[in-house]
């Protein structure tokens, strides 16, 4: 092995054992490992990355599921008509007032661990349930956001239920997928019973863009083990980033589909009354009108009159308001074909619509005890999830100019249970309760001024707006024109009217689709039909792997010397493979080579370290961090002794790794030189 760098390599990996992968030493302590594990073949200046354009598999339809951390649903279109995007059928049960294209993403499970029911049907059950029954039945609520504040994610991850039982999050997850599944098919069947099979179904799972590499992976595995798609078919599936999958579509609308909060003069209507954005686009359309060939050509191109009216290079913001997060990206609209370039890594946080029921959870606590209110949600489970829908209906119709004050019923049981525990009722708890903008109604209800609601809206707002402002500060983000307001929460005119204010000065145009509960499902739909929609993408962390260079004094710290068989080696040099902002190109490919330790070695894996910070030198760099791991599988070697396909000599055999960053997922491949076959090549981020 240390005859290697004599042929013009650059760097050795470590490794404890010839099968493990390497284990950097610590700064300072001895280097006492024997063996090498493997080699870069190729120098650690790499050379430019070659992009190659992706082979897409041909499917017949594409069924895009939607999992929300409030709400969850999915769509599909047929190849032969990929704009015309069927939705799912109404769903069983559900609120008054309220859209049922969606159901809630709620999951019942049986006592025993068994799937029972998903979305209104779990919620309307479980509430029907008497309630020393419910104790004993698993039913999750909002569950998507544990995935992304999980901060040592693994395949054994578990969730705790509304009783307090916990299960792993993989079966969970995987429950509520073959639910999509089964309907999803069953729909397609009756629509089309002549589809060939379920191989012919391309299938989109939507993700918030800031979720790192370990969720994407999880999400894969719970489609894995729901039967959406097999591992030697993972092709099949594709992830899409909601806030890209919202961009996708929003390129497509009309003008008369999009509603401007903007262009209006402060105090000429009231918050809830819009005005289309067609008369925005005037005078630009006017202009455009002059060269109709090419507004004609994009438009049948696919991009909908509003680009038409942009030009190429301007610049756009998506701000996908979720549930659970808040999810922005920015992409730069490239013509003629209307591709689409990210101009900065997504950004945003935990900032959904839950931020608000939280704060109306700590809103009871402050009058009522959050003893008491922790005790409640444990002992009668099935009343507090109508506690919530209860509130849930009445933030719907909180806006910042609202008259009246707003009534929020109490369960029975909740005012039985409290006076049973403390001795008294919930009226004199009010009484003595400090809050004194939340009263007791005749019609025994809590009563909340508007003012009240509205309070538990800023903290999650206030962080939605930092965040946007945060974004359009940067200098990549300079030159934005528009600010598409997505997502469930985005319904909210609290919300709305808050956005406007914050930003209106700034001179950017704030749009609303009309159907914006709907715009990330239809989106994702379309993105499964051409994924190269998106054609460049940031990487949001630097990736790379440690390896030993010659040692450079003066330039290398002298902890970092590693002496063997008299040679000076760096050890722990973090070798980047992409930096954090870099944009990448789909299809664009990182190679490498690697030589297994010994001619027998069936296995190698390679430790994959990523940072926020574009300059890292070495893999101990405050900051970096391993998070995956890069596995090669390998076929065993030539028993001929010959020299390979390349003319290497016998034993030293080029295992060549190709490794993609401009996608939704990291994804690598391998091929062994000796052969010329594919050698089955993974990246594991769940195994840390």
């Amino acid at each position: 092995m240390l005859a290697l760098p004599e042929l013009g390599l650059q760097g050795l990996y470590i490794g404890s054992s010839p099968e493990r992968s390497p284990v950097p030493s610590p700064p300072g302590s001895p280097r006492t490992q024997e063996s090498c594990g493997i080699a870069p073949l190729t120098p650690s200046q790499s050379p430019k990355p070659e992009a190659r354009t992706p082979q897409q598999a041909s499917f017949s339809v594409v069924v895009a599921i939607d999992f929300g951390t409030t709400s969850s649903g999915y769509a599909f279109s047929f190849a032969s008509d990929p704009e015309a995007i069927h939705m799912m059928r109404k769903w069983e049960g559900g609120d008054p007032g309220v859209a049922h294209q969606k159901t809630p993403t709620c999951l019942l499970l049986t006592p025993e661990g068994a799937f029972h029911s998903f979305g209104y049907t779990a919620r309307d059950y479980y509430h029907d349930l008497d309630p020393e029954e419910a104790r004993d039945w698993l039913y999750f609520e909002k569950f998507k956001m544990k995935i992304h504040s999980a901060t040592d994610l693994t395949l054994k991850t578990q969730l705790e239920a509304v009783n307090g039982k916990k299960m792993p999050a993989l079966e969970v997850f995987a429950h509520a997928l073959r639910f999509f599944k089964e309907h999803a098919l069953q729909e397609l069947s009756e629509q089309c019973p002549s589809l060939p099979g379920k191989d012919t179904v391309r299938w989109v799972l939507t993700v918030p863009a800031i979720w790192k590499q370990p969720a994407k992976q999880f999400m894969r595995e719970a489609a894995y083990l729901a039967g959406l798609v097999s591992r030697e078919n993972a092709e099949q599936l594709l992830i899409a980033l909601e806030p890209e999958a919202a961009s996708v579509y929003c390129r497509k609308l009309r003008l008369h589909q999009l509603l401007d909060l903007s262009s209006r003069a402060p105090g000429s209507r009231r918050l809830g009354e819009r005005r289309s954005i067609d008369s925005s686009f005037r005078q630009a359309r006017e202009q455009l009108r002059r060269s109709r060939h090419s507004r004609t050509f994009l438009v049948e191109s696919g991009v909908g009159e509003l680009w038409a009216e942009m030009q190429a290079g301007d610049r756009y913001v998506v701000a996908d308001c979720g549930g659970g997060t808040v999810d922005l990206t920015v992409h730069q609209l490239e013509q003629p074909h209307g591709t689409l370039k990210e101009l900065y890594k997504a950004s945003g946080g935990p900032y959904g619509a839950v931020g608000v029921d939280l704060a109306f959870e700590q809103l009871l606590g402050r009058i009522f005890g959050e003893d008491f209110i922790a005790t409640f949600k444990r002992q009668r489970p099935a009343a507090w999830v109508d506690l919530t829908i209860a509130f849930e209906a009445r933030k719907r119709t909180a806006a910042p100019h609202r008259a009246g004050a707003l009534n929020i019923s109490l369960p029975f049981s909740f005012i039985d249970f409290y006076r049973k525990q403390r001795g008294h009722n919930v009226e004199k708890a009010l009484r003595r309760s400090s809050v004194n903008f939340v009263k007791w109604s005749s019609q025994g209800m809590l009563r909340m001024s508007c003012e009240a609601m509205n309070e538990l809206f800023q903290p999650t707002v206030s962080g939605i707006i930092q965040h946007i402002e945060a974004l359009l500060s940067r200098p990549e983000v300079q030159g934005v024109k528009l600010l598409f307001l997505v997502g469930g929460f985005a319904e909210s005119a609290v919300l709305q009217h808050a956005v406007q204010a914050a930003l209106g000065t700034r001179g950017l145009r704030v749009v609303v689709p009309h159907d914006v509960g709907l715009t990330i499902l239809k989106g994702a739909v379309l993105f499964g039909q051409a994924p190269g929609v998106v054609r460049v993408r940031r990487s949001p962390l630097t990736y790379g792997v440690g390896v030993l260079n010659r040692f450079v004094a003066g330039r290398h710290p002298p902890d970092k010397l590693l002496v063997r068989d008299g040679r000076r080696w760096c050890t722990d040099v973090f070798e980047r493979f992409v930096a954090a902002e870099q944009s990448v190109a789909l299809g664009e490919e990182v190679r490498r080579s690697y030589c297994p330790a010994r001619p027998g070695q069936r296995r190698v894996l390679i430790n994959l370290y990523c940072c926020a910070a574009e300059d890292a030198r070495f893999i101990t760099d405050p900051g970096v961090r391993k998070c995956g791991a890069l596995s090669l599988e390998l076929e065993p070697a030539p028993a001929d002794g010959s020299p390979d396909a390349a003319g290497a000599p016998p034993g030293r055999r080029e295992i060549r790794a190709a490794m993609q960053f401009g996608d939704t997922e990291i994804k690598v491949t391998a091929v062994d030189v000796s052969t010329n076959r594919s050698v089955r090549a993974a990246i594991d981020f769940l195994s840390n």
